[in-house]
């Protein structure tokens, strides 16, 4: 049987987080992102769905079955390009608080990019190519 490759349109994470109110607030603070739809279950908020631009985003709350000091995050990093400036979306993370991994810094093969964590840890970096 032949397959043919995937071909995929859009790409959404999901990440479990301690503190799911702060966690959404730091990522429409910080980052920008924006608030898509709240999902609860048996009244309490369970999950907050956020999105920037079509980048979409699952935050959903730690049940502490693993352990709620448990690393996580680790051994890997989301990539959010953008055609927005990453110096002043830099800019805007530092002075909501936003502690950044790298500075904004031009890569050889063309794009400008910060690394910032999450309060959990989690690694993102956001990228843009310049504009000619």
């Amino acid at each position: 049987m032949s397959y043919q490759p995937l071909e995929g349109h859009d790409l959404g994470a999901s990440l479990t987080v301690r503190d799911l109110q702060h966690s959404a607030a730091w990522y429409q603070d910080a980052l920008g992102f924006t608030l898509d739809r709240s999902h609860e279950r048996q009244g309490k908020v369970v999950a907050i769905s956020l999105k920037a631009g079509t980048v979409h985003l699952l935050l959903t709350q730690d049940d502490g079955a693993k352990g709620l000091d448990r690393v996580k995050g680790e051994g890997f990093s989301l990539q959010l390009s953008t055609t927005q400036d990453s110096d002043a979306l830099a800019a805007r993370a530092r002075e909501r608080g936003a502690v950044l991994d790298t500075e904004p810094t031009t890569m050889p093969w063309g794009p400008r990019i910060f690394r910032v964590r999450d309060p959990d840890g989690f690694r993102w970096t956001i990228s843009s190519m310049p504009v000619h």
